[in-house]
């Protein structure tokens, strides 16, 4: 997995998965890219860089799809970009430490599909919990399994 690396939806992930992901830098030297349309501050450390790009809908999404590489991590909440990653034969994870995968990613974009139907007629659908410690356990789960693969 040489040349494998991080890829972030900088936008809207938690500081605390962040954090996480500068530690798994730091560690493992596996490199880290966050990317947001906004600036994020991100600690100097060698493997871990940051791209900001035009303020627009989805363009961070864009940006990570365009630069990605089969075998890439990519972290994001984006039902969307989970499925280009896993097109272009990258991991995505959510921030909540849930797997997007081949199987279950059609299922994902019909259910996104279908609340923001209902959305738009005006139904409440309510949000997410807030993120919270389980989530937070759940994603360096997911994060480490991923590193366990990418040092072999």
């Amino acid at each position: 997995m040489t040349g494998t690396r991080i890829w972030v939806d900088a936008d809207a992930c938690p500081g605390v998965v962040k954090d996480m992901l500068f530690r798994a830098s730091r560690r493992t030297g596996v490199p880290v890219t966050l990317v947001a349309n906004r600036p994020v501050a991100v600690p100097s450390l060698p493997n871990v860089s940051f791209v900001q790009v035009q303020r627009g809908f989805d363009e961070a999404d864009k940006a990570i799809v365009e630069r990605m590489s089969a075998g890439d991590l990519v972290v994001t909440q984006d039902i969307p970009l989970a499925a280009e990653a896993i097109a272009r034969g990258g991991l995505a994870i959510s921030p909540r430490g849930e797997v997007y995968s081949a199987d279950t990613i059609g299922e994902r974009l019909a259910m996104r599909d279908f609340m923001d139907s209902l959305r738009s007629t005006g139904v409440d659908t309510g949000g997410p919990a807030a993120f919270g410690q389980r989530d937070s356990q759940a994603f360096a789960r997911q994060l480490d399994s991923w590193l366990s693969r990418y040092r072999r």
